[in-house]
């Protein structure tokens, strides 16, 4: 059978299920409201009260007023006589003629009280007025029937009969829309937690190594962000730089980690123009390449960073580009500026970077036009390393055409965000530019709790479909 994949429970990540149970919340608690308002409406459409007059009647012998059977047996062979005579149609109908209708609106019925010569007689009806008048109506006619089948046996009312005043068939509501509350919960969690578990994402190491085609060139761990008092003050959100004292040693060494294989592979395979793209948005793909340049140009390296996202150019927000005399990239497809004029260079990183503030109309014609290629050419002849920072692959074809004028192109991979297949998919689709696919890189990994046991962040690349890593 085609699609069909295996499941393996090391895929299956525990955070992944916590978040999104934590995000689909209000959806079991709409759930579980509706199952407490259904509940509750149901009972009110549907439920019809009923009332009940009841009375007690004591089996006696005729003439022995008081005295009781002395044979429990036969009193209670009595009995069931009487009670055959209470639910028979011809009492009924004198019921009825009494009351002035044409027929009873209630149902009469008997019980005997075990081990006594005690009989409960019961008229239940939508009405409890109605309830009272037949069981009235039922003592005073029974004995028009009974003379004719019982002669040694009379009836003595021992409890008069009384107007009901609540229900008799009062439900307990608040049990059962407990017990539709707690169904709903565990159904509606339960949804979403073999949708989660099911969704074909990257949630663990194990299903990226399993299921990725291609490298995977390094683990990027989550990182929360750090912000001073100022910052929050002036609401200023730094990004995620190698280059700050803000991140941890863990977050900046996975990116030189990643960065130092790329140096590698790139030296050895005379290679210069690195582009790094992913299938959404969202994904991390601007602070990574804006941190492997980083990394790169820690390597006494020329650098040049250019942001190619010419539809959500990010890089002047993530640099936080000072106000200078320096053109934006568009500048010099509008023939304002030269190639020398886009040029930032940052002392403290020694990285060079070129940056684009707002996003083009155009920016797939610009990309492929001859004044890129002349500035790719340009820079190529000026630098060790140029890395490109380009549109999702998914959004827009921008980074398919650019993909003429790289070397090697990486995919950020962000976790349990995008479809594996549809992931593999683009991976093909960069190979099939003519573009070398040097693997991917998997960014905002959480440390893992999966049903197959806890672990950390883990080996830092590896071969998909097998357990191999992949040597620097």
């Amino acid at each position: 059978m085609e699609n069909v994949r295996e499941f393996n429970m090391d895929e299956v990540s525990l955070r992944s299920i916590a978040a999104d149970v934590l995000k689909n919340f209000w959806v079991i608690i709409l759930a579980v409201a509706a199952a407490w308002l259904a509940v509750g409406g149901a009972q009110k459409l549907m439920y019809v009260p009923e009332y009940t007059a009841t009375a007690t009647l004591a089996v006696n012998t005729t003439g022995s007023t008081g005295s009781s059977y002395s044979s429990l047996t036969l009193t209670n062979q009595m009995a069931e006589v009487f009670g055959e005579v209470f639910s028979s149609n011809v009492l009924k109908e004198n019921i009825a003629k009494d009351l002035g209708v044409d027929q009873v609106n209630g149902e009469i019925s008997t019980s005997i009280i075990q081990e006594t010569n005690l009989i409960v007689l019961s008229v239940t009806s939508p009405d409890p007025r109605q309830a009272y008048l037949i069981i009235s109506a039922a003592l005073d006619n029974y004995d028009t029937i009974s003379e004719y089948l019982i002669s040694n046996a009379v009836l003595r009312i021992v409890t008069e009969p009384t107007v009901p005043y609540a229900p008799s068939n009062t439900l307990n509501v608040e049990r059962v829309q407990k017990l539709a509350m707690a169904a709903a919960f565990l159904v509606s969690a339960g949804l979403i937690i073999f949708l989660s578990v099911m969704r074909f994402t990257v949630k663990t190491k194990a299903s990226g190594q399993r299921n990725l085609d291609g490298k995977i060139l390094g683990y990027i761990p989550f990182e929360q962000k750090q912000h001073s008092f100022k910052e929050l003050l002036k609401q200023k959100h730094k990004s995620l730089l190698i280059s700050s004292n803000m991140v941890s040693l863990g977050f900046s060494e996975s990116f030189r980690k990643t960065a130092t294989r790329l140096n590698h592979h790139m030296r050895r395979k005379g290679q210069k123009v690195l582009m790094v793209t992913s299938v959404a948005e969202n994904e991390g793909k601007s602070s990574v390449a804006a941190n492997l340049a980083l990394a790169l140009a820690e390597k006494d390296k020329n650098v040049l960073l250019i942001d190619a996202d010419l539809k959500k150019p990010a890089q002047y927000r993530i640099f936080d580009r000072p106000a200078t005399k320096k053109s934006w990239l568009n500048d010099y497809f509008t023939g304002k500026a030269e190639a020398n004029d886009l040029l930032h260079f940052n002392k403290q990183t020694r990285l060079y970077a070129i940056f684009q503030d707002a996003g083009l109309k155009n920016s797939g014609g610009l990309l492929d036009s001859s004044k890129m290629k002349l500035l790719l050419k340009a820079c190529r002849g000026s630098f060790d390393y140029i890395v490109l920072d380009t549109p999702p692959m998914a959004l827009s074809s921008d980074a398919e055409l650019l993909m003429k004028q790289v070397d090697l192109a990486v995919m950020v991979v962000r976790q349990d965000w995008t479809d594996i297949r549809v992931i593999n998919d683009t991976a093909d689709t960069i190979r099939k530019s003519g573009a070398e696919f040097a693997g991917f890189i998997m960014n905002a990994f959480h440390r893992e709790l999966t049903l197959s046991g806890s672990g950390s962040y883990g080996n830092y690349g590896h071969y998909a479909h097998t357990q191999k890593t992949v040597k620097e």
